[in-house]
């Protein structure tokens, strides 16, 4: 008999396996709090933008509060590491141990050299292999430099226009033969081998079956969600459609997860058997854009009735809500939805707008206030500005001032 869950049971569920169930404790976090984010979201997906903070630091803020982001540079960039970079989500920092079940399944070939003029390909692909022999990690623009490639590139027309050296670069990187030793100022990747970049340097010359790979893929994300549709678990780590299916139905007939039925939730859903369903959800956190709370906006709408679109790529002018939204979570409800900015010249943190949800609890607005100026202190930021913008501005200012 298929288990029946109510809508609130599954919102539960869910925001305990992400680790946004309960309140946080006040005071700085410590390095084995950080760790135990990252082992529990099994990644945290790479941003460029950097309007509020880099989205990797983010998440674990969301989790844990006020913490020294060093910790998780650390984490990335000193041997052993305890995370690396490569294609899960999008590009994010992994558990190296996860990195020989997502090698099986990289399929972006769009970011790679498969298109460019073979016999250059084949000239550069040994020199740059030779150079980070070296052990020493280094840029795209330093590997350049070192071999002496030059060429011109167009300046004009969409997209990053790479050299032929950061194409190789990133073929050999999807195909997980060099990874980043860490990250420049400017947060470029720093490139080394592989195998001198994991931890355990076995971990470069492991590898997994597809199907096996999957299995292992579809139960971490899984139970890093939770309860979830196919859909969800595939969308996860990117893994395609038919097949993550397939690992689902193996992992049912383990007993790794079992098939539940939410109300309002109108498709298959699999519930985990690490899933824990919490008394009641007491948490409160901004979610950035990339963190895998939101990642399948579907879900999101599903379980919480919050539809969620991001609008960096859309024209100013036709911006709903505003360039870089974060949704508030107010113990089990999306209560609002903020666009924020840190104005690191002046200090300030600025909500260009913000919204309320219907049906937003009452204390949203001065729960709100309260986590923002959590994150604007943890982001040495000395003042909070609300901007008129939006249905809960004049709320959301009351409350800033009032506190």
């Amino acid at each position: 008999m298929i288990t029946r869950l109510s809508l609130s049971q599954a919102r539960r569920i869910a925001l305990n396996a992400q680790g946004l169930a309960r309140s946080r404790i006040e005071g700085p976090a410590s390095s084995a709090a950080v760790s135990r984010v990252t082992q529990r979201l099994q990644l945290l997906q790479i941003d460029s933008v950097n309007v509020l903070s880099r989205s990797h630091y983010l998440p674990v803020f969301s989790r844990v509060g006020t913490y020294d982001t060093a910790v998780l540079d650390r984490l990335s960039s000193r041997h052993p590491r305890r995370l690396m970079e490569y294609w899960a989500h999008e590009a994010s920092f992994i558990d190296p141990a996860l990195f020989p079940y997502l090698r099986p399944w990289q399929r972006r070939i769009w970011m790679g050299a498969s298109g460019m003029d073979q016999e250059l390909r084949s000239h550069l692909e040994p020199k740059i292999l030779t150079l980070l022999e070296s052990g020493l990690p280094l840029t795209a623009t330093q590997i350049q430099r070192r071999l002496g490639h030059e060429e011109v590139r167009p300046t004009s027309g969409w997209g990053w226009n790479w050299s032929a050296v950061k194409r190789v670069l990133e073929d050999l990187f999807g195909r997980g033969e060099i990874t980043a030793a860490g990250r420049s100022l400017q947060f470029e990747r720093q490139y080394g081998l592989t195998s001198s970049v994991v931890p355990h340097p076995a971990l470069a010359d492991t590898h997994a079956s597809a199907e096996y790979a999957l299995e292992v893929l579809a139960e971490r994300a899984v139970a890093a969600l939770g309860i979830a549709s196919a859909r969800c678990v595939a969308d996860y780590f990117r893994t395609p459609m038919r097949e993550t299916i397939g690992a689902i139905r193996s992992l049912e007939a383990r007993g790794v997860v079992r098939p539940v039925e939410v109300d309002r939730w109108n498709k298959p859903v699999f519930l985990s058997s690490s899933a824990v369903l919490p008394r009641r959800a007491n948490g409160r956190a901004l979610l950035s854009p990339f963190d895998s709370m939101v990642f399948e906006r579907s879900r999101l709408q599903a379980l919480f009735g919050f539809h969620y679109r991001l609008e960096i790529y859309t024209p100013a002018g036709k911006r709903r809500y505003g360039y870089y939204v974060l949704p508030f979570l107010l113990r089990e409800t999306m209560a609002a939805r903020v666009d924020l900015k840190a104005d690191r010249t002046s200090r300030r943190l600025l909500v260009r707008s913000s919204h309320a949800e219907p049906g937003a609890p009452a204390d949203t607005a001065v729960e709100l206030s309260r986590e923002l100026k959590l994150m604007a202190a943890w982001l040495g930021l000395g003042e909070l500005v609300v901007e008129e913008s939006g249905n809960f501005a004049a709320a959301l200012r009351s409350a800033v001032d009032t506190a």
